[in-house]
């Protein structure tokens, strides 16, 4: 019997929410009791970590004094170079016959980030994903084609746990081979897709090049993550692959995917505040700034076994919510992410993320969502080029037509950013296709002389 409901069918599936576990309901005088009391916890546990009894030290912190989330502001904050200096784990918090696994991150330029697990850890982490999974409309029924990474990226296997944890049928397609995929989807007969946004919009893309309207494939449902995206990303990905579409959040530092996830509201990712404490603070000053308004994401960890972390800065920059959600979760939701504090780029004194030019392409039509920003400082003045590619059936030869569409592009740029670049319009299928993060900035500003 086939798992596949069917485009009607799948859009009344998800169509009310439903939750996996209690704990995301509780009232916050209990949620915050409850976090204070695993803080505690889990100060006392990392005192006999060398890296964290050290920085105690420094700060003159006695761990049996912190008392819970008002004493948080006191404690030292963790960074991935941090990990790197301890590399490969050195802040490991279990013997090394505890750890189940190891995953991290993929070490392009050097020595990985390496992050473990203990088998409690992996029963934490699947259940984690199950909860964004299921709030996003995914039931038992349904069979979901996995096409991020496997291996020691977090996303693939995380999200696999996630699924078999829901009880759904899992096809573990990794990356790649994107001709492949769309064949296995449609005979197959998927429900879901699990991958990255910009990579949902390349399976779409040799679908439609397969003389496949990728509208008419049985997906009906898209959880996506791995990378920054726009809500104009999330309705091309709804237009061409007919699905709804649902962001989430992770990092494999803090467990991998699963930290937050969205609801059917969609107006934010609930964060799972009963295993993570998260903090919104000015990159600069480190001090909190208030809900609603971007600032950097620092998580501490409560139930991670063998390698928590205090504060973990993450260089996301997004907004809190703590507002009540009317899908009845209590824990504060985040904005999706609007790029990395070390990602965000400074030009002529304006502070400029990738997303924003994404935003501003896909408000112009005939623009395709795969675009490179390159920043050069030939002078004395910084210089931005965009190359954007165009949909097949817009590349034009007629000079007057792409003059037109790259002053519309030129001109919403600068409405969102404030900096003016200069738009190269490309052929459809100039610029790589990856089925992990895309590359979307190369600051040559950055490079040796």
């Amino acid at each position: 019997m086939s798992r596949s409901i069917g485009k009607t069918a799948g859009e009344r599936v998800g169509s009310q929410d439903r939750i996996w576990d209690p704990a995301e309901t509780l009232p916050r005088e209990a949620l915050e009791a409850l976090q204070s009391r695993r803080l505690r916890e889990i100060v006392q546990r990392l005192a006999r970590v060398p890296f964290y009894r050290d920085a105690f030290a420094h700060r003159e912190i006695e761990p049996r004094e912190v008392r819970g989330l008002s004493d948080l502001w006191q404690l030292p904050f963790t960074t991935k170079e941090d990990l790197r200096r301890n590399y490969p784990l050195g802040l490991l918090a279990v013997p090394r016959e505890k750890v189940a696994r190891i995953h991290g991150s993929s070490g392009t330029t050097g020595k990985p980030t390496l992050v473990a697990y203990t088998r409690s850890d992996l029963e934490t982490w699947s259940g984690l994903c199950a909860r964004f999974l299921v709030a996003g409309g995914l039931r038992e029924e349904h069979l979901v084609h996995v096409a991020f990474g496997y291996g020691l990226f977090t996303g693939g296997f995380g999200l696999h746990a996630g699924i078999e944890r829901v009880g759904a049928g899992v096809v573990p397609a990794a990356g790649g081979n994107t001709p492949r995929q769309v064949m296995l989807i449609e005979d197959l007969q998927a429900d879901a897709l699990v991958c990255t946004p910009s990579y949902a919009l390349h399976i779409a893309e040799v679908a439609r090049a397969g003389g496949r309207d990728p509208s008419s494939l049985p997906l009906h449902i898209g959880f996506f993550g791995g990378e920054p995206w726009t809500e104009e990303m999330r309705a091309e990905i709804e237009r061409q692959l007919g699905i709804r579409a649902f962001n989430n959040y992770g990092l494999s530092e803090v467990i991998g995917p699963g930290v937050a996830g969205e609801c059917q509201g969609r107006a934010g990712m609930h964060v799972a505040e009963d295993h993570f404490v998260v903090e919104c603070l000015d990159p600069l000053t480190l001090q909190p700034v208030p809900d609603g308004s971007p600032g950097e994401l620092v998580f501490t960890t409560l139930t991670k076994e063998a390698l928590p972390l205090l504060r973990y800065r993450t260089r996301d920059i997004a907004s809190l919510d703590r507002r009540p959600c009317p899908c009845g979760r209590t824990t504060a939701r985040m904005s999706r992410v609007l790029g990395r504090s070390d990602d965000m780029l400074i030009v002529r004194g304006v502070n400029v993320f990738p997303s924003q030019v994404e935003e501003a392409l896909l408000r112009v039509e005939g623009t395709a969502p795969h675009y490179l920003i390159e920043v050069s400082r030939p002078g004395a003045l910084d210089e931005v080029a965009v190359q954007v590619e165009m949909r097949p059936e817009n590349f034009s030869d007629e000079m007057r037509h792409m003059i037109a569409l790259r002053d519309r592009i030129d001109h919403e740029i600068h409405a969102i950013t404030g900096v003016r670049m200069t738009v190269e319009l490309v052929a459809p299928g100039t610029l790589e296709r990856s089925a992990g993060k895309a590359r979307r900035v190369l600051d040559h500003r950055r490079q040796p002389q």
